[in-house]
């Protein structure tokens, strides 16, 4: 398909959802449903010029060191017990038993342990980044093809080699599944940690505005964080398929056969 097509026909379902709110906004007056103008409007006083450098800036700052935090922790926690058996039979009990505990429930003593600033809010988005992370890590080494392996070891390659040309190439793409899912926890426990004792943020402004039954900043808070939430993912999207072009090419050349 066309791929102008394609991103016209994506767009069809919310432009026609768009037009259907505005229509029956205007002909029905409810509070907890204001017109699409008036959260446009608010969108922009709030969003575009009073609340960036505040609140927005800071949250996007906490989501991105967070989550790198998380990659880098989580890849090589996922190699060590991917590779190592020892210590995959001693830590993959434990580690079943910790992401079985909801994230947020871990908010308010992080905040009691770290406090309300960064610290915490760091500690939640990479702690809920790192599990799916490394699980995905884990999985696509065990998934590497034995005959590549079987090949890099009659190269006699230092063991470090070997990991980098054979192991997690062949991961890789469990590796890139695994971090999109654990980009997209981030985002949600980057605006959930500002939800309680915080000072700022996108949660921590969207929840006054809750509190203050001012829907219409709710509503534009709501419209802020979908727009970050497809634009980060779509980034995520193009970065991956330039890393992984061999594997994006080789299997849409599986799908055209």
């Amino acid at each position: 398909m066309n791929p102008v097509r394609k991103v016209l026909l994506g767009l069809s379902l919310p432009a026609v959802l768009l037009i259907g709110y505005a229509i029956w906004t205007s002909n029905v007056t409810n509070p907890y449903f204001p017109p699409l103008v008036s959260i446009a409007q608010r969108f922009r006083e709030l969003w575009l010029f009073d609340r960036v450098g505040s609140d927005m800036l800071p949250s996007l700052r906490n989501l991105v060191f967070g989550y790198l935090i998380a990659v880098v922790l989580s890849i090589a926690v996922g190699v060590a017990l991917g590779r190592v058996r020892i210590l995959r039979l001693l830590l993959i009990p434990l580690l079943d038993f910790a992401r079985s505990i909801p994230i947020i429930m871990l908010i308010p003593p992080f905040v009691l342990v770290l406090g309300i600033g960064d610290a915490s809010k760091l500690a939640i988005i990479a702690l809920g980044a790192f599990f799916p992370i490394v699980l995905a890590t884990i999985d696509g080494l065990r998934r590497t093809d034995p005959a590549l392996i079987d090949v890099a070891r009659a190269l006699r390659l230092p063991w470090w080699k070997e990991l980098c040309v054979a192991w997690l190439p062949s991961a890789a793409p469990s590796i890139a599944g695994g971090m999109q899912t654990g980009l997209q926890f981030a985002f949600i426990l980057m605006v959930a940690s500002e939800m309680l004792a915080a000072v700022r943020g996108l949660g921590y402004v969207t929840m006054q505005a809750q509190l203050t039954f001012d829907s219409v900043s709710v509503w534009a808070g709501i419209v802020l964080l979908a727009i970050l939430g497809f634009c980060l993912n779509t980034v995520f999207i193009v970065i991956r398929d330039r890393v992984l072009k061999w594997h994006v090419e080789s299997r849409a050349t599986a799908r055209s056969r």
